[in-house]
C-alpha cells in the first residue's frame, strides 16, 4: 500500500490523482473534510472521478502518534508531504510540532514497519546560498546563517530523514522551488495568482527558483519506483525574476502586471509596522529575513535533477495557462 500524509495540500493533490490515474490504490492521510471535498471538486474538474474509489481516505495528522500507527498498516510505500508552511515567529513552537516532531513520526513508523522507501518533500529553504552560486545540492545548511522559522524546521525535518537512512530507511529528498499548481489560491504560491487578481501595483525586486507541480510530482513517483535511494535533488524547473513571473501571471489572467518595484524603504516601513503589531496579536506577516529574500536574486543548479530523471520542465507559460485555466473554470 503506498501512503500520502499532506494529500490534501497541492503537491498531495497531485500527487495523488496521478497515482489513482495510474491505476495504483493510495492511502491518503487528511485532516480536514472541508480540504477533502475541495479535492474531490479538483478531481471532477479534472474529469478523474472514475479513479476515486482507488483511494483509501483516512482521517488523521502526523503529531498523532496513535492514530498514524494505524495509518500505516499494510504500507510499503511513503511519500511524506505534510509540512506547515509559514515564515511566522510566533508559529515556530507549531512549526516545529508539524514538520520536525511529525517528520521524526513518520520515519520512525516507516522503519518500525519495513517501508521499503520514503520520499520526502523540503524545500530550497533549507539550501545555504554558498558556497556554490547558483546553488547546488552541495549547499548544505548553514547555522550560522539568518535563518526564516520555516527553514529551521524543514531542515529539522531532513535531519529526522537522514537519521532513518542511518538506521537502514531508503529515502530521497527533493527540494523544491515556489511550487505552481492548480489548488488552494488562499496559501503558498496561490497567493500569487490572488494578489495578481487583487491589481496590486508593486512586485519584488528578487528572483527565485520555480517548477510545475505535475512535474515535481512525475519526479517524485520516478524517485520512487527507481533505484534510487539516499539522495537529495534540487527540484528547481526555472529560475526567473519576481518581476518576470508576475508579469506572466498577469498575463494569462489578462490583467496589468505590477510594475513598481518593492523598495528597501517601503518594506522596512512594512516590517516595523508589522513587528508592532506582532507585539499585539502575536502574529507576523513579514519579518526582515523575509522581506529580504524578495529582494535577494536567488539562482538553483538543476543538473542532477535533468541528468539523473531524464527531466525537461514544463515551459512556464504552459504551466501559467493550465493555471489560468482552473481558476477561470
Amino acid at each position: 500500500m503506498i501512503l500520502i500524509t499532506g494529500s490534501t495540500g497541492l503537491v498531495g493533490r497531485h500527487l495523488l490523482l496521478s497515482l489513482i490515474e495510474s491505476g495504483k490504490p493510495v492511502r491518503a492521510l487528511y485532516r480536514s473534510e472541508h480540504k477533502k471535498e475541495e479535492v474531490l471538486a479538483y478531481y471532477a474538474f479534472a474529469k478523474a472521478e472514475t479513479h476515486t474509489h482507488l483511494i483509501e481516505w483516512a482521517l488523521g495528522d502526523i503529531t498523532d502518534i496513535p492514530t498514524l500507527s494505524a495509518v500505516f498498516t499494510g504500507v510499503t510505500h511513503v511519500y511524506h508531504c505534510a509540512a506547515l508552511i509559514s515564515f511566522d515567529p510566533y508559529r515556530f513552537d507549531e512549526l516545529t510540532k508539524v514538520n520536525v516532531e511529525g517528520t521524526a513520526n513518520v520515519v520512525n513508523l516507516s522503519l518500525s514497519t519495513g517501508v521499503e522507501k520514503l520520499v520526502h518533500l523540503s524545500s530550497i529553504a533549507t539550501l545555504a546560498s554558498t558556497p556554490n552560486n547558483p546553488i547546488t545540492e552541495e549547499n548544505y545548511w548553514d547555522p550560522d546563517a539568518k535563518n526564516s522559522v520555516y527553514a529551521l524546521t524543514k531542515n529539522g525535518a531532513e535531519m529526522e530523514v537522514w537519521r532513518g537512512t542511518e538506521e537502514g530507511l531508503n529515502a530521497v529528498i527533493f527540494n523544491p522551488g515556489v511550487i505552481i499548481g492548480e489548488g488552494d489560491y488562499t496559501s503558498g504560491s496561490g497567493k500569487l495568482f490572488s494578489y495578481i487578481l487583487k491589481k496590486k501595483s508593486y512586485f519584488p525586486t528578487g528572483s527565485t527558483g520555480i517548477i510545475d507541480v505535475k512535474d515535481l510530482v512525475s519526479l517524485m513517483i520516478s524517485a520512487m519506483n527507481g533505484s534510487i535511494k539516499q539522495e537529495r535533488y534540487i527540484a528547481v524547473g526555472h529560475t526567473v525574476s519576481y518581476k518576470l513571473l508576475f508579469s506572466k501571471i498577469a498575463t494569462v489572467l489578462n490583467l496589468k502586471p505590477p510594475s513598481k518595484p518593492l523598495s528597501t524603504v517601503i518594506l522596512k516601513v512594512v516590517n516595523t509596522l508589522d513587528m508592532v503589531r506582532g507585539v499585539f496579536v502575536k502574529k507576523r506577516q513579514i519579518t526582515s529575513i523575509g522581506y529580504k529574500s524578495l529582494q535577494t536574486e536567488s539562482r538553483y543548479r538543476n543538473d542532477k535533477l535533468c541528468s539523473t530523471f531524464n527531466y525537461t520542465p514544463t515551459a512556464l507559460t504552459a504551466t501559467l495557462d493550465r493555471v489560468a485555466k482552473h481558476l477561470n473554470h
